[in-house]
């Protein structure tokens, strides 16, 4: 589906109006390459395993506190030194794609990567080690490189597919990464999963190098002012706030609910252990099955409907997860522990599948939008939903500490009612997709 832009839309999208760039001869895609079966399950299991940098040091933190003698205060950088750093490199790096020639950028880039992983693995000194997970974080920005690129390799008509099944894999490697930590790090030590995680980019690197075709940027500018032009796109690209502001929501609701569900399930009457709580995640993972299908959606048309039912779903997600986890609506968790788990499990799966129709079709908007600009585009979009990630973390954890389970739901409930009012004040005013 093609999307129709107002006059304001049509100029915003001209890159004169970023004052920052001049449009030369198209020279995207030098070596043309069609996104095949193959190539698209590669780029979904690449973006996948990378993405597991920014998460699997959560479980690890304590262990790795104790082998660096970090202070408790101290050990929490672990796991935020690379959500900093990947925030870092959204914002320095991933612009980069409107201006370098992308495969050497993708694969400098995750090579880079894949060193500092290893001398993360090998670090005795504490400021070694957490400057390494910083840069690490910051060059596992390199995922939001290969979705415009697999995007642009795709047919415009099927371009909402061709990011649903990448971001299949993006939302695997997230939920994942975290029971995959837990069982390296207990197998062979928390070392090892940094030695595992910097062999695979390495390979990786390898693997595109050969299989990325050439694709150079329509924009010849210069990076400070390629930098300056993120501010006029956010201000002035209505598909990018329409579709950020939502997808930041949701992601908000979505880290709410797993930042705070092994709190709820180490407790009775589920007394979960760890291995228990990998588990879960692991079940809960299956939501991101219907990430392909908001793709075709959006290819056919259905983009509307499909987010209308993605938030429609989380909500009533949210709602089986109280009565799972909170005795809401007269459910006894205490008395019927089995379909209380049963009831967490499905209520994870829907809540994740609502996520990821809602960023599937966001990220089909946005890559459908100016090809110059798609590498500011796309780090933009991530940027401001990892801002609502982080703010549904934060918000989780207040609410933990104040109501338990019910604020934790009740917060997802506000980030999910909010992203479902503005898509219907945009269907009524017939600006959504």
């Amino acid at each position: 589906m093609a999307f129709s832009h107002s006059p304001r839309e049509r100029r915003s999208m001209n890159p004169s109006a970023e004052n920052s760039a001049r449009v030369v001869a198209t020279q995207e895609g030098d070596s043309p390459r069609q996104l095949t079966a193959p190539l698209t399950f590669f780029f979904a299991a690449a973006v996948g395993v990378i993405v597991m940098n920014l998460f699997a040091a959560q479980p690890l933190t304590a262990a790795i506190g104790r082998s660096l003698h970090l202070a408790p205060g101290l050990a929490g950088l672990v796991a935020m030194l690379a959500q900093l750093g990947y925030a870092a490199g959204l914002v320095l790096l991933v612009p980069l794609c409107d201006l370098l020639e992308n495969r050497r950028l993708i694969v400098q880039t995750l090579t880079g990567c894949a060193g500092f992983l290893a001398i993360a693995m090998f670090a005795d000194s504490r400021g070694v080690f957490l400057v390494a997970v910083f840069l690490a974080g910051a060059t596992s920005s390199v995922i939001q490189m290969l979705v415009p690129m697999a995007a642009s390799m795709a047919a415009e008509s099927h371009r909402g597919r061709a990011v649903g099944n990448v971001m299949s894999g993006l939302m695997l490697g997230i939920l994942l990464s975290r029971p995959t930590a837990s069982v390296i790090a207990g197998a062979i030590g928390w070392r090892a999963f940094y030695g595992v995680a910097a062999a695979i980019d390495a390979l990786l690197a390898v693997v595109l190098y050969v299989n990325l075709p050439v694709r150079r940027p329509l924009v010849v500018t210069r990076y400070p002012a390629l930098l300056r032009s993120l501010w006029t796109l956010l201000r002035t690209e209505p598909v990018l706030q329409r579709n950020a502001a939502s997808a930041a929501l949701v992601m908000g609701a979505f880290s709410a609910f797993w930042t705070a569900i092994g709190l709820r399930l180490a407790q009775p009457p589920f007394s979960f252990d760890m291995n228990r709580i990998a588990l879960f995640a692991l079940a809960g993972a299956a939501g991101a099955i219907v990430t392909p299908l908001a793709g075709r959606a959006g290819d056919r048309g259905a983009g509307r409907k499909a987010l209308i039912a993605g938030h429609l779903t989380m909500l009533i997600a949210l709602a089986a997860i109280g009565a799972a986890g909170a005795d809401w609506g007269g459910f006894s968790t205490g008395a019927h522990p089995a379909l209380a788990v049963a009831l967490l499990v499905a209520g994870a799966a829907a809540l994740d599948a609502g996520v990821v129709t809602d960023q599937t079709l966001g990220r089909r908007a946005i890559n459908l939008m100016n090809p110059a600009a798609r590498g500011r585009l796309n780090g933009l979009f991530v940027g401001v939903f990892f801002v609502g990630g982080a703010l549904g973390a934060m918000f989780s954890g207040a609410a933990w500490s104040l109501a338990g389970w019910s604020g934790v739901c009740a917060v997802g409930f506000v980030f999910t009612s909010v992203a479902f009012g503005l898509r219907l004040i945009g269907v009524v005013r017939g600006t959504e997709v």
